[in-house]
């Protein structure tokens, strides 16, 4: 796996300018779907200045929640079903947001329902039918040679041969391979039936090319800084391809901080705007969900103590974001004295149970008060299930990249648990579906695990 940081791939020509536009347009399309709906509600385009001020919040919070869902990363392909759903689960997000905005500030009366809807409707729709048209004739333009450049690449056989194959796949992505210069013992390899020709080391480097991409391993460093030496009277972009085969990579990117260009290897996804959207995200859906179960989470109550004597509640410390401990809540499945002796690892199969809370493991219920939590701020809706302190001490220096689960907050459900990694089964295989949906984080895999686990998540052969 060669290294391509997230938020710089795709590079090209005007790729820049079309993303731009691509914002612009998003955000007229949230203006005039606004009109649109409001004239067809009440039959104008004259709006008080109370619906003004909605459009103009409107604007700023889809600003923000439409790049939260990667809607901006590429102008290629045509128009797919996952963007297309993505769109959609963008506006659904953002009549949320502006609902929640409006009910906190005293002010949801005086805006019509029919108009929010409508509003988030045909601003899907419009930004749905824009794509629709200029993803194509942009994909057409560079079939047809429109804007595409040059490529000549400078590295070893295998950094090479992937840059080759990926840019083979993405034809509509506007780079031509030119030429390939192979590095040290690797010029006399073959390159799956692609010419190329050696790299001398102290040899200048004459080419025609607008693109030079030196695709090498951070190890060759050396190597790395002559061929930029060579190339640093050239005009065309250079471009290191660094091979980071070997390297666990989560949410990975290039920032600039106090002027210094720092390559990301591993970073919290939860910054910014993606903490801001988490935040509301969690705590909407939990009131909401707390709302609406609240007859089932006082009926489980009243079982729980009704089945044995003690709390209704089980309180227990639980590792989350960063590393902090938390205190976690779930309805009391066991007996009170069952973990006297101290607690050991894996077996719930094992474990003392009331007939009750049998009842309540088998289902997921005695997890509900756990999105008491997400109101709390203490967990996510979705996010890596947290583990004991004392577990997460053993763990953590026996497989690799635990901690890095704690990198966000800890969920009620998650990848791993929609996928059947729960209960007993495979801790390592678990860990990597937490550092997975860390590395893919978006609102739109928020919501896709949530349906995932009201479709398959509660009740699980693997759930005790």
């Amino acid at each position: 796996m060669s290294f391509m940081p997230k938020r710089m791939r795709n590079i090209s020509g005007y790729e820049v300018y079309t993303h731009m536009l691509a914002r612009g347009v998003d955000l007229l399309n949230v203006v005039l779907a606004a009109l649109l709906a409001y004239a067809i509600r009440f039959g104008s385009l004259e709006m008080p200045e109370r619906y003004v001020w909605a459009v103009t919040i409107g604007v700023i919070v889809a600003s923000i929640t439409l790049s939260s869902f990667h809607l901006y990363q590429s102008w290629r392909g045509h128009v797919r079903a996952v963007l297309v759903m993505r769109l959609i689960m963008a506006y659904i997000v953002m009549g949320a947001v502006l609902t929640v905005i409006a009910f906190f500030s005293g002010k949801s009366l005086e805006f019509s329902r029919l108009w929010v809807f409508g509003w988030m409707l045909s601003g899907a729709l419009l930004s749905i039918m824009v794509r629709a048209i200029a993803y194509p004739v942009l994909n057409n333009l560079r079939l047809r040679g429109k804007n595409r450049r040059r490529v000549l690449l400078i590295g070893d056989a295998h950094s090479c041969a992937t840059a080759c194959a990926h840019l083979e796949r993405v034809p509509s992505a506007g780079f031509d391979i030119h030429r390939i210069l192979l590095v040290g013992s690797d010029a006399h390899r073959e390159l799956q039936g692609r010419e190329y020709k050696c790299y001398l080391p102290g040899h200048s480097i004459e080419h025609e090319e607008e693109e030079v991409w030196i695709c090498l391993p951070v190890s060759e460093g050396a190597i790395v800084r002559e061929i930029q030496s060579h190339l640093s009277l050239s005009t065309s972009n250079v471009r290191y391809m660094p091979n980071m085969h070997d390297f666990r990579l989560i949410n990975h990117s290039v920032s600039n901080v106090a002027d210094l260009y720092l390559l990301d290897l591993s970073c919290s996804p939860m910054t910014g705007g993606n903490r801001f959207l988490k935040a509301c995200e969690d705590r909407a859906v939990a009131a909401l969900i707390l709302v609406l179960i609240s007859p089932i989470f006082f009926l489980v109550a009243i079982g729980v103590k009704l089945s044995s004597p003690g709390p209704v509640f089980y309180r227990q410390e639980r590792v989350g974001w960063n590393g902090r401990p938390f205190e976690m809540l779930k309805f009391r499945s066991m007996p009170v004295d069952v973990e006297k002796q101290g607690v050991q690892w894996g077996g719930a199969q094992q474990k003392k149970t009331t007939r009750f809370g049998a009842f309540l493991r088998r289902t997921s219920l005695d997890e509900l008060p756990q999105f008491v939590n997400v109101v709390k701020g203490d967990m996510s809706i979705v996010g890596p299930r947290p583990e004991r302190t004392v577990f997460v001490e053993k763990f953590k220096h026996e497989i690799p990249g635990y901690m890095q689960k704690h990198m966000v907050k800890a969920g009620i459900t998650g990848w791993a648990q929609v996928c059947g990694w729960r209960g007993d089964t495979d801790l390592s295989k678990r860990i990597e579906c937490d550092l997975w949906y860390i590395e893919n984080w978006s609102l739109w895999l928020d919501f896709r695990i949530i349906f995932l686990t009201l479709v398959k998540g509660f009740v699980s052969k693997n759930a005790y």
